[in-house]
């Protein structure tokens, strides 16, 4: 099991965070995209590690063009010598209209082409094929020499999607190298009757396996030293509920589990500004109803028989003390050494 860590900020920490996280040990380094540009994070970080591999967890996609992350997600694999993945994500309407002044479509069909031109590029670039993609959303006709970087001697970037619905999950798997469930409100339940199986019909539909595309590990976890630490990260992931929960695009998951009448509550606290009651009404049971929980002792033992479909996943401990940094280093190691199939259960193909 590969292990991750997130970065983010201003760009003038993360040279120091990145360097950190590779001589703590982490295979792999994310930042999102909040206040925050996530290719320049990236790029940053890249200056400043050797080993260490780097995705973006996730860049937006649809305000910017295919082609303009196709060049970006070029040069920084050639740059950073084959280390390079880019997450992409649709985010929602309101955000693509009202924040970044853009378009708004169905979101899986355009999250398709978005993929698959982004593939043609890199075939003109690096193989010389002709610039030929014609989508509904997109269209890719031509190439010039003045605009063709030509080909690299790394591996095309990996280009992993971020999931929540299942027609986006049927997109992971038909074009997608790696899938990054939503983390927010996507629980183990979820997971398995609803976005695992639509990656499935996904893989079928373009001849590819489970060996094909690469599963973040997912599902409302909490992990701790001993149950109250436990009970203290269930409380925590209140806050997280409250503000997915409180979202319709999010309330799939809810209904899964019976809570439907939880998101409906969320979601009108919200519209009357009530934040923090918000996380007051969500009760003990409830939360127990989405989330898993585990000891640091029995992590892997958890891993090796409730995430048998990945291949890796973000785990971070507090590390300001030497203890701390021992503790993360030996929990780690032990996370690293679980061995999975990546094959989900009762989905073989």
């Amino acid at each position: 099991m590969r292990v991750g860590t997130g970065i983010g900020g201003w760009l003038d920490s993360v040279p120091a965070a990145a360097k950190q996280a590779e001589a703590q040990g982490y295979d792999y380094l994310t930042c999102g995209e909040l206040a925050h540009d996530s290719i320049l994070t990236m790029t940053v970080a890249g200056t400043a590690t050797e080993r260490i591999d780097l995705m973006t967890s996730v860049t937006i996609a649809f305000p910017r063009s295919p082609m303009v992350l196709a060049m970006e997600a070029w040069d920084l694999q050639k740059f950073t010598r084959g280390r390079f993945s880019i997450g992409l994500g649709s985010q929602v309407k309101g955000h693509n209209e009202r924040r970044f002044g853009g378009s708004w479509s169905a979101p899986a069909p355009r999250m398709k082409e978005y993929i698959q031109m982004m593939k043609a590029i890199w075939d003109s670039w690096q193989d010389g094929k002709p610039a030929e993609f014609l989508g509904k959303n997109y269209r890719y006709t031509l190439m010039t020499p003045n605009f063709n970087p030509g080909p690299i001697e790394y591996a095309r970037p990996k280009i992993y999607l971020a999931v929540v619905g299942d027609a986006m999950a049927r997109v992971a798997g038909e074009v997608a190298d790696g899938i990054l469930p939503h983390g927010g409100i996507m629980t183990d339940k979820y997971m398995r009757e609803v976005l695992l199986p639509n990656v499935r019909i996904g893989l079928e539909r373009s001849g590819r396996t489970w060996d094909d595309i690469d599963i973040a590990a997912s599902g409302y976890t909490v992990y701790g030293e001993n149950d109250a630490e436990i009970a203290s990260g269930l409380d925590q992931l209140r806050t997280s509920l409250s503000f997915y929960g409180s979202t319709r695009t999010y309330h799939d998951v809810l209904e899964l589990h019976g809570l439907k009448y939880l998101g409906d509550k969320l979601h009108s606290l919200s519209l009357n500004g009530e934040w923090e009651k918000m996380k007051q009404v969500i009760t003990d049971e409830e939360l127990l109803e989405l989330a898993q929980v585990s000891t640091y002792d029995n992590m892997p033992a958890f891993l090796a028989e409730n995430r048998e479909y990945a291949s890796q996943m973000g785990f971070s401990l507090r590390n300001s003390s030497a203890e701390q940094r021992d503790r993360l280093t030996a929990l780690m190691q032990q996370i690293q050494a679980v061995k999975t199939p990546g094959v989900p259960r009762g989905l073989e193909m």
